[in-house]
């Protein structure tokens, strides 16, 4: 065998034993009468040690040439360490060689493979193998193993079952684009990869399989981001005969159990709130309430006051920053300038600064006396000592801006710990909204979502009023899952399907099999997905996923370690029967 021990093991208990270890040499000491070796695990570090004096001569004239990363094996015993290393499992010891055997050796690596690298992310994306032996990426891959061994224990405990469905699917209008994949045996058809397993967990459901989860990879062909990539994972759930309250007990358990398994962390609160509530507070579904700053309409108090700006805006809103007043005109300055790029959108924004004295100051003090302002405080939550900042303009995208403002706000002032957790329910979700450009309505979630019964009136008359059976788990200002109550009934369904603007035809191309499959008894059903991904990153602590993601891709969709994508050969093109324009 190669190892008898793993490299983070050894300690003082192991005194004058025989041991074989294997790993990556992390770094050499060569003194010359003695040389110590660092030799590294996915366990740990233990020290090896070439003495002279007690080491055979071509031992240690063979460690000397050793570089970083050589892969090696080692025959020792373990002694008592001299200078001992309290910040180490293995610091009270170290092996005395008497035998080495090179594994492997390598080139020098493209950077220091320590916590605190001197590689640049690119460099490190490109060696990506590499960047895993570091213990940040190490562990936070072995963090991700955690948390999905804690998802599988409890809902196997709740009798869920795990089941497979396939990648190689039908595409179907989501919401994203899908990824094709053309078959080359079916000439001029193509397969999708799946956005999510959404209509075979229904028909699992059909299938009487009553709790279903998978753990499961999904594809969408969508603008990246940080914290977005083009295949991600999911907690994919459904139940049968559930209504929406079972489904939230049963995921605000498996949150909890996470939160006090993984982190320690007992939380009894999930507040619930509405979509409408969520928007009009927060600007956004997806509010991080570790902190305050709730939004304050301010229409009532700022219209009608001679300032044509707010006259002429559909929303004056405004928050209050705490302990902000002393911000200087150059920090306030400094904000107005944020608010107005490109990325926020805003045009200006005022600001009124709430005195001790209970007086205020302000940017449009010309047009709102001490009373007006009073009534901003106040509707604004504000204290003595405080800033309020207020922006105006067409209703969404001024909350939208608020909304980017308060979260940068948090955290300048240190209001978003990463180790503090606030997760809620936002339920009440309109079923459909209105796209601008189309004139046409889409499902907020999916097709497949059922509305409110006592809203379905409201789809002939106001569309834009029917509420669905939809709720969203926000866990510090993040969705990290997402799911509602399904249609079950081939009637109903062929109504939503309507008022999206499917002919009968397109509907039973798109969908035949799940309309066919309702009419063998499909039973009440509803379900959850998880973002494991970004529920990882979060539970680590982090604002990114890509660390706790084995082998991610940048911001362009690229894997730049195996240089993909990447053109296929023409003689692979022929036989798909696909031919590429030139552009």
């Amino acid at each position: 065998m190669y190892r008898s021990h793993n490299c983070g093991e050894l300690n003082a208990s192991n005194i004058n034993t025989e041991v074989t270890l294997a790993g990556w040499v992390q770094k050499s000491r060569d003194k010359g009468f003695m040389n110590w070796v660092d030799l590294r695990d996915r366990y740990g570090i233990t020290q090896l040690i070439f003495d002279e004096s007690r080491t055979d001569k071509t031992v240690f004239e063979l460690a000397k040439t050793l570089g970083r990363e050589f892969v090696i094996q080692v025959k020792g015993t373990v002694i008592e360490r001299e200078a001992k290393n309290k910040n180490i499992p293995t610091g009270e010891i170290e092996i005395l060689v008497s035998e080495l055997t090179i594994l492997n050796a390598a080139l020098t690596p493209p950077f220091t493979i320590e916590d605190e690298t001197d590689g640049g992310e690119d460099i490190r994306m490109k060696y990506r193998y590499l960047d895993i032996r570091r213990n940040p990426v190490k562990n936070s891959l072995l963090f991700r193993h955690k948390v999905a061994m804690e998802v599988r224990k409890y809902l196997s405990d709740l009798d869920f079952c795990e089941v497979e469905t396939p990648y190689l699917i039908k595409s179907t209008p989501e919401g994203a684009r899908d990824f094709v994949v053309p078959s080359r045996m079916n000439e001029g058809q193509f397969y999708a990869l799946p956005q999510s397993p959404q209509t075979f967990k229904q028909l699992l459901m059909v299938g009487g399989m009553d709790k279903y989860f998978q753990i499961v990879k999904c594809f969408r062909d969508e603008d990246l981001r940080a914290d977005r990539q083009p295949e991600f994972t999911q907690i994919d759930c459904e139940m049968a005969f559930v209504e929406q309250e079972d489904i939230l007990n049963v995921f605000e358990g498996l949150t909890r159990h996470l939160l006090k398994e993984i982190k320690g962390i007992e939380v009894d609160k999930f507040p619930r709130i509405t979509y409408d509530y969520a928007m009009k507070t927060y600007g956004n579904d997806k509010p991080d309430i570790r902190f305050g700053m709730k939004f304050g309409e301010l229409n009532e108090f700022a219209q009608h006051k001679e300032f044509p700006v707010f006259n002429s805006a559909e929303l004056v809103v405004g928050i209050a920053v705490p302990g902000a007043g002393n911000y200087t005109r150059k920090e306030i300055d400094g904000l107005i300038d944020w608010v107005k790029r490109p990325q926020v959108g805003a045009s200006g924004m005022v600001y009124v600064k709430c005195n001790e004295d209970g007086t205020f100051k302000s940017s449009v003090d010309k047009f709102y006396d001490n009373d007006d302002l009073a009534n901003w405080a106040k509707a604004t939550e504000a204290n003595p000592g405080d800033m309020i900042f207020v922006l105006s303009g067409p209703a969404n995208k001024t909350r939208a801006r608020l909304s980017a403002l308060r979260m940068e706000l948090a955290t300048r002032l240190g209001l978003r710990n990463p180790e503090e957790f606030a997760p809620l329910w936002v339920v009440d979700f309109p079923l459909l909204e209105l796209d601008e450009e189309s004139g046409r309505y889409h499902a907020m979630h999916h097709p497949f979502t059922s509305p409110k019964p006592e809203d379905m009136a409201l789809l002939e008359t106001e569309p834009g009023k029917v509420r669905a059976n939809a709720y969203d788990m926000v866990l510090n200002g993040n969705e990290i899952g997402g799911g509602s109550i399904r249609i079950h009934d081939k009637a109903t369904q062929q109504l939503m399907f309507k008022y999206l603007g499917f002919t009968e035809e397109e509907a039973k191309a798109q969908f035949g099999f799940l309309m066919d499959a309702f009419q063998f008894g499909a039973p009440p059903h509803g379900g959850l997905a998880f973002g494991l991904d970004r529920l990882v990153a979060i539970l680590g602590g982090q604002e990114t996923i890509r660390d706790f993601i084995a082998f991610p891709k940048n911001n362009s969709g690229r894997d730049v370690m195996i240089d993909a994508p990447s053109t296929i050969d023409e003689s692979q093109l022929k036989e798909l029967h696909i031919k590429i324009d030139s552009i």
